[in-house]
């Protein structure tokens, strides 16, 4: 497969060739608000598992349930973002963009509402699910969008703008949650959760239609699923995909155990554990948009892949032989400026490559990562969690290196400059 990079036209289901930049301007798009409110939708996915992180040790007490269980609510989320994207990307290929997102906006805020009077732990797992579901239309329209307007560096340039700006969501989602916690119990953050839904979807009107019915898909809605086949067997795009599910997967690994490693053992406030994960959220942030500094964009997640297989194994032995916050704390700042890295790379390769069927693609690339997540999140419970988590640190990072070097093997790359 050929690169596509700024000036490459993008290609539609029936075809024809239509450039990037063009369909920008035909859309009336304005780089600034499209960056701000897709960094919005990304951000919206990161809220419904980071903001309400601090007030997982309170909500065992509230349920009377174990930590493993009341975790499960971090893995229904994660399904519901799952499926809602593997569902939801082929009908935005058929119907558009804006239809998916307002209808996914509105389910988030009935089930984000909902969840606030449940009665067992199991009826909030249920809302959780639904939550995941609202959340996924604009977690992966935030991918799907830009790569329907740009191409190459520019798509790459656009995603770790969106990314780094992202970081500001889980820097400033456990501190938000853990003050609206500390002041108004767990339900006070999913109140806020769903005004942050009513906000994006009160400035729905002002994003156009980035898909119009000329390039949507033509064929039926149950043959667009098909387009997950001819993606599937796309090796290039799965490659990239799966460097994304596995640093994914990590991510997750490392936001689920946190709170259990921070606050209970460590013995730290909701508002200062909220603040800790804020300051390490931006190490994610700057290593997103260090990647763009790379002339060849596929080396910053070999670079990042190696660095982050050092440090892992550095981060296991403190958790396994010593048992101090600092330990524990330090080496995780480097490991997560390395996923920002990957996390660069990997979005813009993949959507580059599955560009054709965007919203596939995008989905796709989501599913993966919420795979690996749904299932770490609750393994990191089990037994003695510094243990149980520096076993799963070191499982998942052999995974990102091995992803790594085969995505560095991959010969096409982002050539034009940004």
């Amino acid at each position: 497969m050929k690169n596509t990079n700024d000036s490459t036209p993008a290609s539609s289901p029936s075809g024809k060739r239509h450039p990037v930049s063009q369909a920008a301007l035909a859309a009336g798009v304005s780089f600034t608000f499209l960056v701000i409110y897709l960094a919005g939708l990304s951000a919206f996915g990161s809220f419904v598992n980071d903001m309400y992180l601090p007030s997982l040790p309170s909500m065992c007490r509230f349920f009377h349930c174990s930590v493993s269980t009341v975790q499960l609510g971090l893995t229904t989320g994660m399904i519901g973002l799952g499926v809602g994207e593997i569902i939801l990307g082929p009908v935005s290929d058929k119907y558009g963009r804006k239809p998916v997102l307002i209808a996914t906006i509105i389910l988030f805020i009935i089930a984000a509402v909902a969840s606030i009077y449940s009665p067992t732990i199991q009826f909030f797992l249920w809302c959780r699910l639904f939550q995941g579901v609202g959340a996924s239309g604009g977690y992966f329209l935030a991918r799907t969008i830009p790569a329907d307007f740009y191409g190459g560096r520019m798509l790459a340039k656009t995603m770790a703008i969106i990314g780094a700006i992202n970081g500001i969501a889980p820097a400033s989602a456990p501190v938000l949650g853990g003050f609206i916690s500390n002041s108004f119990t767990w339900k006070g953050v999913f109140w806020a959760l769903a005004g942050f839904g009513i906000i994006l979807l009160l400035f729905s009107p002002k994003l156009k239609e980035s898909l119009p019915e000329s390039r949507r898909s033509k064929r039926s809605l149950f043959d667009t699923f098909g387009n997950y086949l001819t993606l599937a067997r796309n090796s290039r795009f799965m490659t990239h995909v799966l460097l994304k599910g596995t640093a994914l997967g990590f991510l997750f690994a490392y936001i689920s155990s946190a709170p259990f490693i921070i606050q209970t053992r460590y013995g730290f406030s909701q508002v200062v554990f909220g603040c800790i994960m804020g300051a390490n959220a931006l190490l994610v942030a700057a290593g997103a948009m260090i990647a763009l500094r790379f002339k060849v964009l596929k080396r910053a997640a070999l670079v990042g892949g190696i660095a982050l297989m050092f440090l892992v194994l550095v981060e296991a032995a403190m958790m396994l032989f010593v048992d101090s916050f600092w330990a524990y704390e330090l080496p995780l700042l480097p490991i997560l400026f390395c996923l920002g890295m990957i996390f660069t790379v990997s979005n813009t390769l993949a959507m580059n490559e599955g560009r054709q069927d965007a919203g596939g693609a995008s989905a796709l690339l989501g599913l993966v990562g919420y795979i690996f997540g749904a299932v770490v999140s609750p393994l990191v419970g089990l037994g003695d969690i510094l243990h149980s988590s520096a076993i799963a640190f070191v499982a998942i990072g052999v995974m990102i290196f091995g992803s790594a070097i085969l995505s560095s093997r991959i010969p096409a790359d982002l050539t034009s400059p940004a």
